[in-house]
């Protein structure tokens, strides 16, 4: 059963303020950016509809169904505490939580230090104006040429000031005769555009009760457990409108349901390894792995996956610190630092230590020794290499998807494998079996099937790559066109080096390989230039006229790099 009630935006703020209103632990963080919040008021200011609020009313002395956090002042992460007892009536929210943030912060705080202000010169008969700025003196002061506004300057005033001077004068046009005196408006067309905004303003954030809010009854007669169930239920398929939340946000509302000390863990562990890659997915995705049912469905996870993640932390953190070790050790961490790679091989080196009979401790230095006669290192770098060069933990065809088939075939081997030295061999013969693409590495002809990330990567002597490098043509694809030479050859990874995007676009453009590599306003120290790109050092095979054999003596060179890396493993 659901009661609805309208608010208005200034009282459930207020109440807001007061922890009248709250967030359960299942909810996830707060997540819309300026420009939503901004659009939320110009939708308020309008008198458009943005969607009812659900609650669940808990009452003042009694036990709520939820650990709870309030709301956030200025967007940064609060945790939640869990109560005996309620001090006061209190509202769950469950739906609508990134509308009253937004709303909150907007009128009564601060996001990333930035003020929420209002033009009040806004052309209300097709936007209101809000803008978040920390400096005033970055506030635009005039609108664009193309603005069809009748007023061309602008007026910022902060919407809590704004607010709280309404509150003060009880009076939309009294508080405009104010501003008219604070800014010195004269003219009679700012003077009615300033009052027609602060009486949208008073009236869509005072006075009408813009805000429905609907109660969601307990039936407390049925046991805790089922409450829960029900309400994490109802959360799950609110999520078909509004702000979308990804199978593993739900999946981590309901653990966080049945264990709310479950958000302390999420929070500092994201908090901690985010620099190789670990995402509230993975981390979700992990907590199955270990427990050997990574493809777990929401409706099975029960209470006991919740209390697994929490009394086995220590040991899951620990098992997190060593990967983070090996990927130091074994020069992988600038790989995964520069963002959006696979974490599916690092589920399984976690899995690996954190299923050795070994304690806790002993699980976060298992790499510490990883150059004296670690039985497991080396076979865990050279399967990392291997498999990345061969971008298998890329969808490959053949029905090979990694964070579903390659997760449950690994999983099937190192089931058979805890406690034991690193399997490299069955995991390899994973990828035959499969019929994934794997090609070994020390052949020639190998090196355009390689994953050419993993494999610039490693040309460049496992150094994070700039996000702001290009992949240039060494001998300029427009020059080597117009000689008919192949375009498989011409695009090859023996005709590519990483520029910076200056560079690439501002300089070097496509010019004659010869003419620009020989110029040193071009290239300042030649000599650093062949290392690092692998230029072949006969000058004579410079010219695009001899572009065929520049690009096989390149091959060779890009190919005894590989085996030479790969020979110190």
């Amino acid at each position: 059963m659901a009661n609805w009630e309208a608010f208005s935006v200034a009282d459930v703020i207020r109440e807001i303020d007061d922890d009248k209103y709250v967030l359960p632990v299942i909810q996830r963080r707060f997540v819309w950016n300026e420009e939503k919040i901004e659009l939320l008021f110009d939708t308020l200011l309008k008198g458009d509809s943005f969607g009812g609020i659900m609650v669940i009313r808990e009452e003042k002395g009694e036990k709520p169904l939820f650990s709870f956090r309030t709301f956030s002042k200025d967007g940064n992460n609060i945790g939640s505490r869990n109560v005996e007892i309620l001090e006061q009536n209190q509202r769950f929210v469950i739906d609508g939580q990134q509308r009253l943030q937004a709303f909150y912060i907007g009128l009564a705080g601060t996001l990333s230090g930035r003020k929420l202000f209002f033009d009040l010169f806004s052309d209300y008969m097709s936007c209101y104006e809000f803008l978040f700025e920390q400096d005033t003196g970055k506030l635009p002061k005039e609108v664009s040429n193309e603005s069809t506004r009748i007023i061309n300057k602008c007026l910022w005033i902060e919407a809590e000031s704004l607010l709280r001077d309404l509150k003060a004068t009880g009076r939309a046009r009294t508080t405009s005769n104010n501003l008219f005196k604070r800014f010195s408006i004269v003219d009679q067309i700012e003077k009615e555009c300033i009052e027609y905004n602060v009486d949208s303003f008073c009236s869509n954030v005072m006075s009408n009760k813009t805000i429905g809010i609907s109660e969601v009854v307990l039936d407390r007669t049925s046991n805790e457990t089922a409450n829960r169930q029900r309400i994490v239920e109802l959360f799950r398929r609110l999520n078909d409108g509004g702000t979308k939340l990804s199978s593993f946000d739900l999946v981590a509302s309901i653990l966080k349901g049945f264990e709310w000390t479950m958000e302390a863990f999420l929070d500092d562990a994201l908090a901690e390894f985010k620099d190789i890659g670990l995402s509230q997915e993975n981390l979700v995705k992990l907590i199955f792995i270990l427990q050997d049912n990574p493809s777990k469905e929401m409706t099975d996870i029960t209470s006991s996956d919740a209390q697994f993640a929490i009394n086995c932390k220590k040991r899951i953190w620990s098992a997190l610190v060593s990967l983070r070790k090996f990927l130091k050790h074994s020069e992988l961490y600038d790989y995964y630092r520069e963002g959006g790679r696979s974490f599916v091989p690092l589920f399984f080196i976690v899995y690996h230590v954190f299923h050795k009979k070994i304690t806790d401790n002993d699980v976060e230095s298992c790499f510490d020794d990883y150059d004296t006669g670690n039985l497991d290192y080396k076979p865990i770098k050279l399967w990392m290499y291997l498999s990345l060069l061969n971008g298998v933990f890329r969808s490959r065809g053949a029905g090979w998807t990694p964070y579903t088939t390659g997760v449950r075939k690994f999983l099937e081997v190192f089931k058979k494998n805890k406690n034991l030295v690193f399997p490299i061999r069955d995991l390899l013969r994973v990828y035959v079996d499969y019929g994934v693409s794997f090609v070994p590495y020390d052949d020639v002809n190998n090196i355009e099937k390689f994953e050419l990330n993993f494999l610039f990567y490693l040309l460049y002597d496992c150094k994070q790559i700039s996000r702001n490098q290009d992949a240039d043509h060494i001998m300029p694809k427009s020059i080597l066109e117009k000689m008919n030479y192949n375009p498989d050859i011409v695009n090859s990874v023996k005709n590519k080096q990483l520029l910076d995007s200056g560079t690439n676009r501002d300089i070097k453009r496509a010019k004659p390989f010869k003419s620009w590599v020989t110029d040193t306003n071009c290239v300042a120290n030649l000599n650093s230039y062949i290392q690092r790109h692998l230029i072949p050092d006969d000058s004579t095979l410079w010219d695009e006229d001899k572009f065929l054999e520049f690009v096989d003596a390149r091959g060779t060179l890009i190919a005894n790099k590989i085996q030479h890396f790969f020979k110190t493993i």
